[in-house]
């Protein structure tokens, strides 16, 4: 298999000529949500220019005492991509915090590995001249503000901060994450629908224990293969199911799509008739912002809080929750998430039951396993010491 340009060398530096491959990579990982990669490349693309590169920290390098900052935009997607925040708001929400903690910030992180929210904490670092995190704290995209590793270790919010466009700005600190989140959406709910924000700001040595390291590296390269001119049409989904021991659920085309803004979320579903191979099967997702849900005739083919991701069927390029549309022609994939998820905690957070499906959580690879056995071989069974067995165990190591 030929290999991606940029291969897995670690980020140094992020350039604007990095950001489209970052785009197309985080809105994978995104598993559909984190706002609107197209307007988060424009913000990124345009912050580099003025300002210049932006430098690059391994998660391992953060000074144990030095501020880092999460940035990124919270609210419902469809709303995002209608009301596109502004330069400034990133700049007042970081002055925000400053002031209210009476610390200067060292470094910009991304909450979330998600289409716009991985861009704007590229944008904010460029404006003010500080290094970007090599990592984030879910590994993937996340409705809920409490969904992420600083709050599986026990970390609460800590200062936290909105922002928005008509020129309010919050400061807040909540008692812990639920509240945390609680409050966020009344207020954005007020704002608009969506906001700027910043929550789970703590020196580097709490970052270095809770970050997922690597995922802006990660989304680079995953962006460079699928939109490599190395790779056919056909080979691209292949190389990033293999980069990230993922598995190929459904080829089809969506015939149905409800989709509304609910409690500040996109909620919804999409139905879809099978196509090619999978011409006699039906398939439905379930989201909320994300994908959270899958079923293939019925039955579970991956839920939260692994992830589920829905690409164009001839570019290979990711499909969000709230550009899904009428007709598409889609492959649906899905990935193990970091193991931190598969935690009692991280279930207890994040799994199925906290969003009200009653189905228990089942590895991705154990259904796919299950699916293979049933419909062979529409599904490779993977075995021990496989792509996905090394997969995890290299994230195990890296982050767990």
């Amino acid at each position: 298999m030929k290999t991606a340009a940029h291969g897995s060398a670690p980020l140094q530096t992020i350039t604007e000529a990095d950001i489209d491959d970052i785009a197309i990579g985080a809105a994978v990982l995104g598993t559909g949500g984190g706002g609107d990669p197209h307007v988060g490349s424009l913000h990124a693309k345009r912050a580099i220019r003025l300002h210049g590169d932006v430098p690059v920290l391994r998660v391992d390098e953060l000074d144990p005492e030095g501020l880092v900052v999460p940035v990124g935009m919270i609210g419902a997607p469809s709303v995002s991509i209608e009301r596109i925040a502004g330069a400034e708001e990133l700049g007042r929400a970081l002055d925000l915090l400053e002031q209210g903690t009476g610390k200067r910030v060292a470094a910009i992180m991304p909450i979330e590995i998600g289409g716009g929210n991985s861009l704007i904490p590229i944008a904010a670092a460029a404006e003010r001249g500080l290094p970007i995190v090599d990592g984030d704290a879910m590994g993937r995209a996340f409705p809920e503000a409490q969904m992420v590793t600083f709050h599986l270790a026990g970390y609460g919010p800590g200062a936290t901060v909105l922002v928005d466009a008509q020129g309010n700005a919050v400061l807040s600190y909540p008692v812990n994450g639920a509240w945390s989140e609680r409050l966020a959406r009344v207020l954005t709910f007020e704002m608009g629908g969506s906001a700027t924000m910043i929550d789970y700001a703590y020196p580097g040595a709490v970052a270095r224990e809770c970050a997922i390291p690597g995922t802006l590296t990660m989304a680079r390269e995953i962006g460079g293969m699928l939109r490599s001119s190395e790779l056919r049409d056909d080979e691209r989904i292949g190389a990033m199911l293999d980069r990230l021991g993922g598995f190929r659920l459904f080829d089809g085309k969506v015939t149905e799509i409800e989709r509304a803004v609910e409690g500040g979320f996109t909620r919804g579903r999409a139905a879809l008739a099978g196509t090619g191979a999978d011409r006699a099967s039906q398939f439905e997702l379930s989201f909320q912002n994300e994908m959270l849900l899958a079923t293939r005739d019925g039955e579970v083919a991956a839920v939260t809080p692994d992830l589920i991701a829905v690409l164009d069927q001839a570019t290979g390029h990711p499909i969000t929750t709230e550009t899904l549309r009428y007709g598409a022609r889609v492959t649906v994939v899905a990935f193990p998430c970091h193991p931190q998820w598969r935690s009692e905690r991280g279930i207890e957070t994040a799994g199925p039951g906290y969003f009200g499906y009653d189905v228990p959580f089942t590895p991705v690879e154990t259904l796919a396993a299950r699916a293979a056995a049933l419909v062979a071989p529409a599904v490779p069974v993977v075995p021990a010491g496989s792509t996905v067995s090394a997969t995890l165990a290299a994230r195990t190591e890296a982050g767990a």
